[in-house]
């Protein structure tokens, strides 16, 4: 099975066509990874075509994608999400969303298992998105989006983190860090590689924002009293 897979949900530009066997673990055949927060909207096409020519593969060649669905901050994520709604729906083919935190986790869980695990990325206004995982890899608390010191307060008994804004606000966290700061491509496809394997019906694409928009619509004009 050969699954595209996408997140825009953090700073990085991530895209990647993943191998995907009956059984054992995702292989990444090639990725793109850029770290720019204001380039996901110029970067994520580019990073597509980049990496299905560098795996010599054409998009009706796909079995699947997988994007992450956040949390993440409004315009980033709708990048990613829009995009491989798109592509799913011009080839056909299943979209799948995964939390990206999750993504982040999985890979951590591949490396270094049996012990407990924060995710956090960066939220921006100096707060994080952040999910807390028991020592199996499974997500016991979140996604939340706090400041890092009232997720500090919680008292929430793990001794390592993993994650970009787990980096930014190592300080205030006092955790072990490890890595990846960003998900990768076999992460975020490993999340859903059972439903994958399965042929399960896809989740709904409703993306993980954890804040209002910022834009509101106006409301109605205030009544001037003539003197």
């Amino acid at each position: 099975m050969l699954v595209l897979a996408i997140d825009t949900a953090t700073p990085a530009v991530t895209t990647g066509l993943v191998h995907l066997d009956t059984d054992g673990a995702p292989g990444t055949l090639a990725q793109q990874i850029t770290v720019d927060p204001r380039a996901h909207g110029e970067l994520l096409t580019p990073h597509i075509k980049a990496t299905l020519a560098e795996a010599d593969t054409e998009l009706g060649q796909l079995d699947a994608i997988v994007v992450g669905a956040g949390p993440g901050p409004f315009t980033g994520l709708r990048v990613g999400m829009v995009t491989a709604a798109a592509l799913g729906h011009a080839l056909g083919c299943p979209v799948h969303p995964v939390a990206t935190l999750d993504a982040i986790a999985h890979d951590v869980f591949a490396a270094a298992p049996a012990e407990p695990l924060l995710v956090a990325t960066d939220a921006r206004r100096r707060e994080i998105y952040w999910a807390r995982y028991d020592e199996t890899g499974a997500r016991v608390d979140g996604p939340h989006v706090e400041r890092p010191a009232d997720v500090t307060a919680r008292g929430l008994e793990v001794e390592r983190a993993a994650g970009h804004g787990a980096e930014l606000y190592a300080d205030v966290l006092g955790l072990h860090l490890i890595p990846p700061p960003f998900p990768s491509p076999e992460g975020l496809v490993g999340v859903a590689a059972d439903a994958l394997r399965s042929g399960a019906e896809p989740a709904p694409l409703t993306p993980l924002y954890l804040r209002r928009p910022d834009a509101v619509e106006p409301g109605a004009r205030k009544r001037v009293t003539q003197p």
